[in-house]
This record gives C-alpha cells, sequence and structure tokens, in this order.
C-alpha cells in the first residue's frame, strides 16, 4: 500500500461507454474536502487562479466547480461553509437542470459525505461541515432519475459527484459532450455511485495540476477542492 504523495494525482482519465473522462477519486480519510465562493475580502473567488494553494501545509490535489450559480456568483441553492449556512436550500419550481427534481445536495460531514435528495436533507438536518445543492440528482438509490431519458439529445460537458462508499467520493467530468443519461450511466455502472449528483453543464472546469490541468473559461461561482490530510 503506496501512501498517496504531494505528486501522485486522485485525477485519472477513463473511458466509459465511448465518452472519455476525468474521474477524482477522492478518499475522504487521505484528503480534506472544502468549498469556496469568497475570500477574506468578500470577494467571489470566480476561479481557481486564486484558491489557495495550501491549507495548514496540506497541497491542493484538484478542485472542480461546485454546483450552479447565478450572474453574481453566488449559488443557486443551498451552500454550507465550514458549518455556516451562508445560502438557503432552494426548493422552489421552475425551468433548467436545477429544478429537474428530486434535485439533490452534496455534502461533508468529518470524514464522510453524502449525496442525498434535497427533500431528505431537510427532513434529516444533518450536521454538515460543508454542502453543496444541485440538480438533478443523476442517480437515486441505485436507480437513474426517472426524468432522465435514454433518448434525450441534449449534450454537454458534464461534471458531478457520486459516492463509491461514505468515505469515498467520486468527481467526474467529461472531455467532450454527453448526455444526461450517458453521464448517469457512468456514476452507476461505471463508478459504482447508488448516489449521484449532477453539478453543472458547459461550464464545467477542473483544476488538477498533476495533469497540467487548469481550467479558466468561464468565472465560477462555488467551488469544490480537495487537499492531501497531512
Amino acid at each position: 500500500m503506496g501512501h498517496a504523495s504531494g505528486a501522485a494525482s486522485p485525477c485519472s482519465p477513463r473511458t466509459f461507454e465511448g465518452s472519455d473522462y476525468i474521474v477524482c477519486t477522492i478518499d475522504l480519510r487521505v484528503y480534506s474536502v472544502h468549498l469556496f465562493w469568497k475570500d477574506g475580502n468578500d470577494h467571489p473567488y470566480g476561479g481557481f487562479d486564486r484558491l489557495p494553494r495550501t491549507l495548514s501545509g496540506a497541497q491542493i490535489a484538484f478542485a472542480m466547480n461546485a454546483g450552479m450559480y447565478e450572474a453574481d456568483l453566488s449559488p443557486v441553492g443551498l451552500y454550507i461553509e465550514n458549518g455556516k449556512t451562508l445560502k438557503r436550500a432552494n426548493t422552489r419550481n421552475g425551468p433548467g437542470n436545477f429544478h429537474l427534481k428530486p434535485n439533490g445536495i452534496f455534502y461533508i460531514s468529518g470524514q464522510t459525505a453524502s449525496v442525498i435528495s434535497t427533500e431528505r436533507f431537510l427532513s434529516q438536518r444533518p450536521m454538515v461541515d460543508f454542502a453543496t445543492q444541485s440538480g438533478p440528482m443523476l442517480v437515486i438509490n441505485g436507480h437513474i432519475h426517472p426524468k432522465i431519458l435514454p433518448r434525450s439529445d441534449s449534450r454537454k460537458v458534464r461534471d458531478g459527484v457520486g459516492l463509491r462508499d461514505p468515505h469515498t467520493v467520486v468527481f467526474a467530468i467529461s472531455e467532450s459532450a454527453v448526455t444526461f443519461w450517458e453521464f448517469a450511466h457512468l456514476f452507476r455502472d461505471g463508478l459504482g455511485s447508488d448516489n449521484a449528483l449532477f453539478l453543472d453543464g458547459s461550464i464545467s472546469s477542473l483544476f488538477a495540476p498533476a495533469l497540467g490541468r487548469s481550467d479558466t473559461l468561464y468565472p465560477l461561482g462555488p467551488i469544490i477542492g480537495a487537499y492531501e490530510r497531512k
């Protein structure tokens, strides 16, 4: 068993059913995961350039945009950072992917994580360190979201998050445009995730220094970053 070193990357290329992805597998016992929205001056980070490269001496391993956001880069839905709720859960109905119910919440609690529907999160009210809401859910208890259809022709670059087990989070970003159906099957059948959440499409961005990757396509709202635990 080799210990993950600063030179190792949790991210690697993966081809599934003819589409190419970058998959980042994060063991929360090895990496700490944080959410970032605004810096100490209350300015949105807006991208990877200004993210801390180290936290408490730990090197950043990867970062990805953490869900949908408004024009002012504020989260569309629930956003919790360091245990503080900075934006309340959004349960409204409306157009677009976020409102394709059920949508869901990805959250971190210590060295465990969960991806659950927004309704379940609000009924359980778990204690969390970090949380971000997006939608739709891709996989719900081993089943593809009922409104994700195999004949959909909407193809976009997409990123999302799923769980392999309570300690192991899998993030994926497509290298080219894919449908929701293809993306959901990647998580369920390719990555072994019984629950997975769509984070965003079109603006999907990845920072993976070991792969020499730092996307700067668009201003970003909330960002997920993983740091190797010391």
